[in-house]
């Protein structure tokens, strides 16, 4: 018998040294080999393929300096977390990206040499000695290449770093920036005041021109997209000539047009921008509708002295499966607001060819207003008994005939192969729309890049998505996830406990024979 016990105990002790042994060697393994497995289903927490290529084909080195203060208790889990994500750019470079963490002094020195960087010195709260505090400190990175350097003011979370450092990166080792037209006549959204979130962010990779053609003779070379973002006044014949000269020498074009033109007091009318006299010939159209959905935003309105919110089918909101899930611009959005939008028609007869993108599209019980828009709260909305799927937003690839074929010689009537984005709604990119719905920005910003860049970067500002909302459910799935989640756990836990006693009884009737 103490043979046995004295042989279980050698047998447990030689089992533990081997563990021990096991794991020394993994962590051996694991210190020298760089790699980590990220299971969340975007790969938040792991760099992209996009930016691993950008770092290992670096020319020479880049460097990346973190100005970290000692900051705020509720603050520590962000610097790890940027660090972390620093680390794996370092190690997939190959050494061609040098990594820095800096604690700034508080001196006037400092708060000006980092101002000059691009850093600027925030104010944080701090709570010592019973009392509320401010306090200054740095949050910011400096990207650093050759000679040229690009700043992120403000780190305050994770969720964009990926695509702000891979930006940069690209931005510093590239020698030509892309060219972006942006269309200034006609009273579209003026870039200063209405749409002047998606215009910064446009300039952080781009070299954003306005074009005015009512003045210049053509798109000016080197833009490589034209954006046309909500025309209120009639576009003459002469200026979409040149807008279709420009995409029959292949210039890629995204057409943001409102049919129906919303105006202060909530009042709509038709807006003749005469758009369709191009785009009819490519194969689309925008109606003159105001398309309404099941799945919809919230909006709020002023009464008199009371603002009160409520559900607003003419906003409709397009979730995850309204995506194309095959086209990289919208693949990984998981929802957009598309306020007071028209549905965009695909003529089959003019399409050839060429290939259709639906990027964005209603539910299939959504249905639309031809006229009469009262679109007021208040007003009567009685859907008819048909109801149907609209698109919001297509994307056609091919090679295009000219709209304005006269005059032209022979071979200027054909585009070689390119892209137009046709949008029913402007209004999804502006500021005040923006401010609430941060997808729609990053919307904006994935269809001027597979213009522009094609699918490169759209995948890593895909990740930074954070809104999932829950799919439209029937009340009987609903009933039953509400029980579920009242009783689900009570029953689990009866149902462990009968398990653990039925087995602890097997147990002992098997020692007792």
């Amino acid at each position: 018998m103490t043979t046995s016990k004295t042989r279980k105990k050698l047998d447990l002790s030689i089992t533990i040294l081997i563990v021990i042994g096991i794991i020394i060697v993994v962590n051996y393994l694991a210190y020298q080999i760089f790699y980590r497995w990220d299971l969340t289903e975007g790969n938040n927490f792991s760099i992209s393929k996009v930016s691993k290529k950008s770092i290992s084909d670096l020319d020479d080195v880049v460097t990346i300096k973190a100005y970290f203060s000692e900051l705020p208790s509720q603050y520590i889990t962000l610097r790890q977390e940027v660090g972390d994500l620093l680390d794996e750019y370092q190690n997939y470079s190959g050494g061609k990206v040098r990594v820095e963490f800096i604690t700034p002094e508080n001196n006037e020195t400092t708060e000006r040499d980092l101002y000059m960087k691009g850093i600027p010195a925030l104010q944080f709260n701090v709570l010592e000695k019973d009392k509320y505090q401010v306090v200054k400190g740095y949050m910011g990175i400096v990207i650093s290449y050759a000679d040229k350097s690009e700043a992120i003011p403000v780190v305050d979370n994770v969720s964009s770093l990926e695509y702000q450092l891979t930006t940069a990166i690209k931005k510093l080792t590239t020698d030509d920036m892309a060219k972006i037209g942006y269309f200034s006549g006609n009273e579209v959204l003026s870039l200063d005041k209405e749409i002047s979130t998606a215009y910064r962010k446009l300039t952080e990779i781009y070299d954003v021109v306005q074009v005015d053609l009512e003045k210049e003779k053509e798109v000016p070379a080197g833009v490589k997209t034209l954006v046309i973002a909500g025309p209120k006044s009639k576009i003459s014949d002469e200026v979409l000539k040149k807008v279709d000269a420009f995409v029959m020498k292949g210039g890629k074009l995204l057409l943001m047009a409102d049919s129906i033109k919303v105006e202060e007091g909530l009042q709509a009318k038709t807006n003749d921008i005469n758009i369709n006299k191009l785009i009819e010939k490519y194969g689309a159209k925008v109606n003159s509708d105001l398309v309404l959905d099941v799945n919809n935003g919230m909006a709020s309105f002023n009464q008199g002295f009371i603002t009160f919110s409520t559900n607003y089918p003419y906003w409709p909101k397009v979730v995850k499966d309204g995506f194309d899930k095959e086209n990289a611009a919208v693949s990984n959005l998981e929802s957009a607001l598309f306020p007071w939008s028209s549905s965009v028609e695909i003529l089959q007869d003019k399409l050839g060819d060429k290939k259709v993108s639906y990027l964005a599209r209603t539910t299939d019980r959504g249905w639309h207003v031809t006229e009469s828009f009262d679109i007021t709260p208040q007003g009567r909305l009685t859907p008819p008994n048909e109801r149907k799927q609209y698109n919001l937003a297509v994307m056609i690839t091919g090679s295009f005939d000219s709209a304005f074929p006269e005059g032209k010689k022979e071979g200027e009537n054909r585009s070689p192969e390119t892209r137009i984005i046709v949008v029913g709604d402007s209004d999804f990119a502006a500021d005040n729309f923006i401010r609430n719905n941060p997808d729609n920005l990053i919307l904006f910003q994935n269809l001027v890049d597979t213009l522009s860049l094609d699918d490169d970067l759209i995948n890593i500002r895909s990740k930074s998505l954070t809104e999932r909302p829950i799919k439209e459910l029937t009340d009987a799935e609903k009933a039953a996830l509400r029980y579920g989640n009242v009783f689900g756990v009570t029953i689990l836990v009866m149902f462990a406990g009968f398990l653990r006693y039925y087995l602890r009884k097997k147990k002992r009737f098997e020692e007792d024979l």
